[in-house]
């Protein structure tokens, strides 16, 4: 019967009738699609061939080959070793069920239906087993090869040298071997299932399990290897519910004295600890019984067990934690919770570096009397910044462009350059760097071999302004020439270059222009990837799909290929385990302009520690329409981060060096172990670099955000949340975004001299008036870097925050008829950064004003808001308006010569008390002669216009003010004059 069963013929339904001959094709056509098939396959190979190729040869470029080989091998050794954990683990599975098969006893419908698909497989039995383990190693092994950065963390992690409060274990064991034990965990549970499901089938295939059959439902072979299957996943169960009771102490959870909240509470260390421990040991009866049935051969007593296990993770592992949060934790909460709370204060500050911040008392308004003294303390507490880095890009670009095909980033750079006389000036600084879109003809050979890079710094004082509003460039012009000496010009790498250039051949490069015409150079760098090489051609014109790479003749000798140009990207591809800051920034060091980058360590691990979202906490108003700035850690939150990297980049050959910064940093300390020799020594850093190291902005955003909430040490301040802070909306625009951190050179209270800082304020929760200003010692090499200060305020006596004084200055009559005027035509207001500077006790806002005017779209400074214990001055020099505000006459201040060889201002005339009428008179031709000069695009006889029209008006303010009983016609025939003088323009 057994021999019949399996010589039965396939009953299967289907068309009946003579059967047609097929011919074979001819042996052309079989050579044919044989050679088609070779080649798509060579193709293919060729394709992952040069992905592969050109990675290696970039690497090899930057001589950072060693992170592309150590990346690479790991992968690899992760893919084949985890994935042929799992084709043996399923394979031997399946082997095993079809060994322990039974011989077939008496036919039933349901063994007669699975003959059918014994018989179909049997000639393939090898190679479907081989497909079925080689499909599951594939998925396996990919997955584990995504693991190379827990893998290498947990094989080089150092000692933090401190141990969480709960399990007393080193925070290294959090960090680093717990996320690759978990790892293990997943794959164990993983090759487990599958391989249950994969014996599981097999015996139902050979009749060792039987579902419609009479008699027994298993084979006592069947019943054993499965149970010993399912021993094995109840004890990586009971592993796991051993782990989870360390992960509570990393765990994340919703706290509402708190929101986000990271750690063990109350009700984890008093039931779900205990919990985890008690369901550990259940688990482990439960596997026992389930491997004891290779003796028993019956599922009764596992089976049981296993009931148990579900029932007590209901109700001791969900249930009682319930109980315990709702009896014993909401009654007296505070007294509850708050020796947990100290446990995260303490460790949320270490892992954010704040644990060291100074919280002082200040008062918010001075008591100082001397008017005379306030004025010469503004002057010395202070380097006012007039100079907007995030407005002026356009006034740059307008007048130090030069030519179309260069362009200046959105948003420039704060750096300190020495001044003519050696001291040390906040200097606004930007490279101009190429402009695709301004290329007079877009071609291949013009993209890629004529236009290549950028030329030359513009920098300007942070501090002044000419005449006109315009800046005053200590560094301009094409070559660029000024204070920053001689230097490399060329910018070959910069944060605008995107697009990939060949460079050194026979093509040549066009430099710059000037009146002669046009200067050509060659690239002369050993950056990039040498052409020479067909391999080399053929793999990156299938790498960058453009065909012309190979066959072209603009490529020959000495021709090499840039790419990857960005400072962000190099850094990122060098140090792939890095956490890249959003702004990179250019410097003039000892003849070469190099990029700055800062760069973070960052894990999520880290007991205690309350987590954040990097790309949330750096989000602000000038990351809103710049996705250059935004920060994405490789987690999607963090809880420990540390600067632990400079990084800089070298405009010009491209050369990107890493400098280890925190010296005590363990996460660090691990990846040098893992890449040993690509970060060099804090010893290596020149004293040219160090000039110019700042505090990194996007951390100090991280802090800030921390801050509003851990400023606090006691756990009841923190629990009744009276304290709780958060950042402002910049209340400089509309964007309904935070306000972002401002470099200053200032100096806080106590303190001899300027300091080079980093600086925000933060309000109380849903309200305006000010909580606390916050510094950081942004000056690298000082005893004080990275030292966090907060000057708080009052809650008694509530002191202005940000919006409040923008609202002032826009409420207050004359400036805001000032500002109407300043806006007719085509005239755009835009505010500047509103800085807050501590002085005398008080606080001093101060805020530059910019206008664009007519058809010259780009912003010149025009006035400077300034207000300082309820007096406000909005006049059009800094010194004019501290010497309205505090009441002083100082000297004259005197206007800077126009950096545009202009001969001066015209001084409106005399008018010793003039009458309204003639002083209005006066408004109208000036305000005439503004049109006149935004018709003609002269943008220094609009200033001087406008000046002629302020002063004008001001008279005829003043002359109103002393006639008596005539306030309303005169203001009346002020605002007819203004409609009249509009519709004339």
């Amino acid at each position: 019967m057994r021999t019949l069963a399996f010589q039965m013929p396939d009953r299967g339904g289907g068309p009946t009738g003579p059967r047609m001959r097929v011919g074979r094709p001819s042996r052309r056509v079989r050579t044919l699609l044989m050679t088609l098939g070779v080649l798509a396959v060579l193709g293919m190979a060729f394709v992952m061939f040069a992905g592969f190729w050109t990675d290696w040869l970039w690497y090899r470029s930057v001589k950072y080959s060693s992170v592309f080989t150590t990346t690479l091998w790991t992968k690899i050794g992760l893919f084949f070793v985890f994935g042929l954990l799992m084709s043996a683990s399923v394979g031997f599975n399946i082997w095993l069920a079809h060994r322990l098969r039974p011989p077939l006893s008496a036919m039933s419908m349901e063994q007669q239906s699975l003959d059918r698909y014994r018989m179909g497989i049997a000639p393939y039995k090898k190679w479907l087993l081989l497909g079925i383990t080689s499909l599951v190693g594939l998925i396996a092994g990919a997955s584990a090869s995504g693991q190379w950065r827990t893998w290498l963390m947990w094989v080089n992690g150092v000692s933090f040298g401190q141990k969480d409060p709960q399990f007393n274990l080193d925070v290294a064991f959090y960090a680093f071997d717990l996320p690759w034990y978990r790892f293990l965990l997943g794959f164990g549970f993983a090759a487990a299932v599958l391989s249950v499901i994969a014996a599981a089938l097999t015996h139902y295939l050979y009749g060792g399990l039987r579902v419609t059959s009479p008699g027994a439902r298993a084979t006592a072979a069947a019943t054993g290897h499965l149970s010993v299957l399912l021993g094995i996943f109840v004890a990586l169960k009971a592993v796991a519910y051993w782990l989870d009771r360390y992960g509570l102490a990393v765990k994340s959870s919703d706290f509402k004295a708190t929101g986000n909240w990271t750690g063990l509470r109350y009700v984890d260390a008093n039931a779900y600890l205990p919990a985890k421990t008690i369901l550990f040991c259940i688990a482990v009866i439960c596997a026992l019984l389930f491997f004891a049935t290779i003796w028993r051969r019956t599922w009764q007593l596992p089976v049981i067990g296993f009931g148990l296990m579900v029932l007590s993770a209901i109700l001791i592992g969900g249930l009682y934690p319930a109980i315990v949060q709702k009896f014993q934790v909401q009654p007296n909460e505070q007294a509850k919770e708050a020796p947990y709370v100290e446990k995260n204060l303490a460790a949320t500050r270490q892992a954010y570096g704040i644990d060291g911040t100074d919280v002082e008392e200040y008062s918010g308004v001075s008591d100082t009397t001397d008017k005379a003294k306030l004025r010469k303390d503004a002057d010395t507490t202070a380097s006012i910044r007039m100079l907007d880095p995030n407005i002026v890009s356009p006034t740059f670009q307008q007048l130090q462009q030069m030519r179309n095909y260069y362009a200046f980033p959105t948003n420039l750079d704060v750096d300190r350059y020495s001044n003519e006389d050696g001291a040390e000036q906040d200097t606004v600084i930007g490279l101009r760097e190429l402009n695709l879109a301004g290329i007079p003809k877009n071609n291949w050979i013009n993209d890629h071999f004529r236009y290549t890079h950028g030329y030359g710094v513009v920098a300007a004082k942070g501090t002044e302004a000419t005449s006109g509003g315009r800046p005053v460039f200590t560094e301009s012009d094409l070559p660029s020439k000024g204070d920053l000496g001689e230097y490399q010009q060329r910018v070959y790498y910069g944060e605008k270059t995107t697009q990939y250039s060949i460079v050194g051949g026979p093509q040549d490069e066009i430099d710059y222009s000037d009146d002669s015409g046009e200067k050509t150079t060659s690239y002369k760098g050993n950056s990039g990837i040498n052409l020479s090489s067909p391999v080399n051609r053929a793999a990156y014109a299938v790498a960058f799909n453009e065909p012309q790479i190979l066959y072209s003749g603009a490529i020959g000798e000495g021709s090499r290929i840039l790419y990857n140009r960005t400072p962000k990207e190099r850094v990122e591809a060098v140090a792939p385990w890095l956490t890249i800051d959003g702004d990179a920034y250019p410097a003039v060091v000892d003849g070469k302009i190099q990029w700055i980058v800062d760069a973070y360590t960052t894990t999520n691990g880290y007991p205690y520690a309350s987590r954040t979202t990097l790309g949330d906490t750096t989000a602000d108003s000038l990351t809103a329409d710049n996705s250059q700035r935004a920060v994405v850690a490789q987690q999607n939150q963090v809880n420990y981060i540390r600067n632990s990297v400079k990084a800089t980049v070298d405009a010009y050959t491209g050369q990107v060096k890493l400098y280890q910064w925190d010296t005590q940093d363990p996460v660090l300390k691990t990846w040098m172990k893992a890449f040993p020799g690509t970060v060099e020594s804090k010893d290596d850093i020149s004293d040219s670099l160090l000039a110019h190291l700042r505090y990194p902005q996007d951390l100090f955003k991280v802090q800030r955000e921390l801050l509003t909430r851990y400023h606090v040490k006691d756990a009841e301040t923190f629990l009744s949340g009276s304290e709780v802070w958060q950042v402002p909306d910049d209340p400089t625009n509309t964007s309904g975004n935070a306000v972002p951190p401002y470099y200053l050179s200032m100096k806080l209270p106590g303190q001899t001299e300027q300091a080079f800082s980093l600086t925000t304020t933060l309000t109380p929760n849903g309200r305006d008036n000010l909580s606390a200003f916050v510094a950081v010692n942004a000056e690298a090499g000082t005893k004080d870097y990275g030292k966090i200060r907060i000057l708080k305020l009052p809650t008694s006596e509530p002191i202005d925050g940000p919006k409040q004084v923008q609202s002032q200055f826009n409420s207050e009559q004359d400036i805001a008829e000032t500002i109407s005027l300043l806006k007719r035509g085509d005239s755009q207001v835009e505010y500047g950064n509103l800085l807050t500077v501590p002085l005398d006790g008080g606080l001093l806002y101060v805020e530059p004003v910019y206008v664009r005017g007519g058809g010259l779209k780009y912003p010149l400074l025009r006035k400077v808001l300034v207000t300082y214990g309820g007096n406000t001055a909005f006049e059009d020099t800094l010194d004019a308006a501290l010497n309205k505000v505090f009441e002083t006459e100082g000297s004259p201040p005197t206007e800077p010569p126009v950096d545009d060889g202009d001969e001066g201002t015209d001084e409106p005339p005399a008018s010793g008390d003039p009458t309204v009428q003639q002083a209005l008179e006066e408004a109208q031709k000036a305000f005439d002669e503004g049109q006149q000069a935004l018709k003609d695009g002269d943008w220094e006889a609009y200033g001087r216009a406008q000046q002629d029209l302020e002063d004008a008006l001001k008279r005829a303010e003043d002359a109103q003010a002393k006639a008596d009983g005539t306030g309303g016609s005169g203001s009346e025939d002020s605002d007819q004059s203004g409609d009249g003088g509009s519709g004339s323009g």
